[in-house]
């Protein structure tokens, strides 16, 4: 089985810094699983290749994409501190 899976941001800057926090996904992987994740311009675009079965095929996209909603909390919390901070100046 295989997909993939594109995600477009606002700006290629997010798309990098998603990218980015995601993309250690792609190592480490049992044999018979492929993850890649890398950004182009504005979009996020992970290919996955999955020889071990649906469940594990379901579950690595539902990673990946807990992984990417995370990531994008996390810079949208960076965002409005690093606002916050820069209007106190």
């Amino acid at each position: 089985m295989e997909a993939e899976i594109t995600i477009e941001y606002d700006d290629a800057n997010t798309a990098q810094a998603v990218a980015d926090a995601v993309s250690p996904d792609n190592y480490g992987t049992p044999r018979g699983l492929s993850v890649k994740t890398g950004n182009k311009k504005r979009k996020v675009v992970t290919r996955i290749k999955c020889h071990l079965g649906f469940p594990t095929f379901v579950a690595t996209i539902d990673d990946l994409l807990f992984s990417i909603t995370s990531a994008e909390k996390t810079l949208r919390e960076v965002l409005k501190l690093r606002r916050r901070t820069q209007v106190r100046v």
